[in-house]
């Protein structure tokens, strides 16, 4: 019963990250908020970063009160699961690198499912367009064109998807 529970904090636990990360990807990629979907991750997470802007004035092009929420949620994340194991809450060090480590693996899960998407997207209905499509070539293109000056695509088929991914899953296993 615990173990159910535990799976089903942490995955709305996750989930909330997920979107407030997707949030600040979406303004470093310069994406179209516009798009549908960027706004109801606009709409999701405002009721965090309004608030925190008022207080929080962007630094240059930065979003401050994103990067803060991100920290926020994170760091609850962090407090809420260790609550539910039973363990009580770590020095703040520990805890601090937990909750980084805990947005770094979101975010290298997030551009996997990305990319993910991309590529079968650009296979399935290659040239179309779908707000879904728009806002994956914002988000996935800065990471895949670096991949594919190294590594052009071979008899017309572009391999950079698939070097990333390979990327970041060994990156998610030295995050263990």
């Amino acid at each position: 019963m615990m173990s159910a529970v535990l799976f089903v904090v942490e995955t709305l636990l996750t989930l909330a990250l997920t979107v407030v990360l997707l949030r600040l990807l979406l303004q470093w990629a310069r994406a179209d908020f516009r798009n549908p979907i960027s706004q109801a991750v606009v709409r999701l997470t405002n009721p965090l970063v309004m608030p925190l802007r008022r207080i929080l004035p962007p630094v240059g092009k930065v979003d401050t009160a994103s990067v803060v929420a991100v920290i926020l949620v994170a760091l609850v994340d962090v407090a809420i699961v260790f609550a539910l194991r039973g363990f009580e809450l770590p020095p703040i060090v520990l805890w601090v690198r937990a909750a980084a480590i805990e947005i770094l693996r979101t975010m290298l899960w997030t551009y996997f499912y990305a990319i993910f998407l991309y590529a079968l997207l650009s296979l399935i209905a290659p040239g179309g367009y779908s707000p879904v499509q728009s806002l994956l070539v914002s988000l996935c293109e800065p990471v895949l064109r670096p991949i594919r000056r190294l590594i052009p695509p071979v008899g017309g088929l572009d391999l950079s998807p698939l070097w990333a991914g390979i990327a970041i899953q060994a990156l998610l296993i030295l995050l263990r």
